[in-house]
């Protein structure tokens, strides 16, 4: 077992040791967890949460310049997106504070969905009433405002999800949330843009908010985390406080976090630059939409649900490091790609390989993150960690252009295999601290 805390070798007393005690599952068992209606209810989660994140971004712009807004303006509604960066500021307050009466009746987590759904509905259905090319401004703070409602409810469902599972489900429940996740997208993206073609755009948005019922439907079928029963009150001190000690004051928590930040680092820099290799080898814009957009997801999809088969199978380590190879090695398909040019069998592999193990890395990662949280704080440190996650994804992958620019595409994708070293050593660093501690050790202090 990671502990709930976030140094990976240490161990709480209260749990059981997973990967020590039961390092593997087997293959039917590992598939039967899907079937539990936990799964169910964080797939319907995980759509939900997947559902405002193309509304604010691509689909807000698309009808933003369908509208006649101007590009400049276009470009800054690109900060509406702010929230899902900052969202580690207010998770501490879903931590600490218990909604009144719904919370006593549905517990702290299941309660904070609700009521963050509820508000993401209102905000949806007021940004489509907003007309965009007269009230700039207003439609700008309502985008702002389902941003942040999205923001909350990721905070509350991650944080569900990491306490209603064992550490040997957290795969599983990965992987769940991530497919759910995927649908959302699709129908903020695609649906929504091919809705808007045969009905007007405030019809789009009320559509949109009645999907959020999905998540509503899916808290109504979730069981309450068992430790939310006994769980005492959390000052609102310690919820800020506590989980950054947790985070600095653990051995090997400069190695944990290098690894978050790495892990995923050279799968980033050759995602960034994908589109434009794709344009410079002369595909057309239906190639790159019916590989990429379809095929690739497919791929991807089927690449999470593996995942979270694997981790139960083989264990969350080995799942972790077979994932991290298998994702930096299909970028060297991309390589082979540019010196056999705009060839669409090699597109439809190299997208379908690199959207398969991607997407198994990722469940693996999730439950590796999502494992390192403790009860009665996860959503405090589950938010810090992603954030970590982000700025892996965004910052560090900035300079891919710069990069591309200045080495042809086949040495391009061989550094980008390359970039994905010092995430596999520092995780086969962590892996052995975590094999050389012992099997059971005291509570760290203000666990849970």
């Amino acid at each position: 077992m990671i502990t709930a805390g976030l140094d990976p070798t240490a161990r709480v007393a209260d749990k059981p040791d997973v990967e020590q005690r039961a390092p593997r599952r087997s293959l039917r068992d590992a598939l039967a967890v899907y079937a539990d209606r936990r799964m169910l209810a964080i797939l319907g989660m995980g759509f939900a949460s997947g559902l405002p994140l193309l509304l604010t971004t691509s689909t807000l712009s698309y009808w933003l310049a369908k509208r006649g807004v101007d590009k400049t303006s276009i470009g800054l509604f690109a900060l509406v997106g702010l929230p899902y960066a900052l969202k580690f500021v207010w998770a501490p307050a879903l931590d600490a504070v218990r909604v009144p009466w719904l919370g006593a009746r549905l517990g702290k987590r299941r309660a904070w969905t609700l009521v963050s759904q509820a508000a993401l509905a209102a905000a949806i259905l007021a940004l489509g009433a907003a007309d965009p090319a007269q009230a700039p401004f207003a439609t700008a703070a309502l985008a702002l405002a389902v941003a942040f409602c999205s923001a909350t409810q990721d905070i509350a469902i991650d944080a569900y999800r990491i306490e209603v599972l064992r550490e040997d489900e957290q795969g599983a429940g990965a992987a769940a949330t991530q497919t759910g996740y995927r649908g959302g997208l699709l129908v903020a993206g695609a649906g929504a843009m091919a809705l808007s073609d045969v009905v007007a755009w405030p019809v789009v948005f009320a559509a949109l908010a009645a999907c959020v019922g999905v998540g509503a439907l899916a808290v109504a079928i979730a069981p309450p985390p068992p430790e939310e029963r006994r769980a005492e009150p959390i000052r609102f001190a310690d919820a800020v406080l506590e989980p950054l000690r947790d985070l600095l004051g653990r051995p090997h928590a400069a190695g944990i976090v290098a690894f978050a930040l790495l892990y995923k680092f050279g799968d980033a820099v050759a995602g960034s630059m994908a589109n434009p290799f794709y344009v410079e080898l002369g595909f057309s814009g239906v190639e790159i939409a019916s590989v990429t957009k379809v095929f690739g997801v497919v791929a991807n999809v089927a690449g999470v649900l593996a995942g979270g088969i694997f981790v139960a199978w083989v264990g969350l380590w080995r799942a972790l490091l077979i994932g991290g190879v298998l994702q930096a090695v299909t970028n060297l398909l991309f390589a082979a790609q540019a010196q056999i040019g705009a060839d669409l069998r090699m597109l439809a592999v190299a997208i379908g390989a690199d959207g398969f193990t991607g997407g198994l890395a990722a469940s693996a990662f999730v439950a590796y993150l999502s494992s390192l949280c403790r009860t009665g704080m996860s959503a405090t440190q589950y938010a810090l960690l992603t954030s970590l996650m982000a700025v892996g994804r965004t910052v560090l992958s900035s300079g891919s252009g710069w990069l591309a620019d200045r080495v042809p595409w086949t040495p391009f994708f061989v550094i980008t295999t390359a970039l994905a070293i010092p995430g596999l050593l520092l995780l086969a660093w962590l892996w052995r601290r975590h094999a050389q501690a012992p099997a059971t050790a005291p509570a760290p202090a203000g666990s849970c």
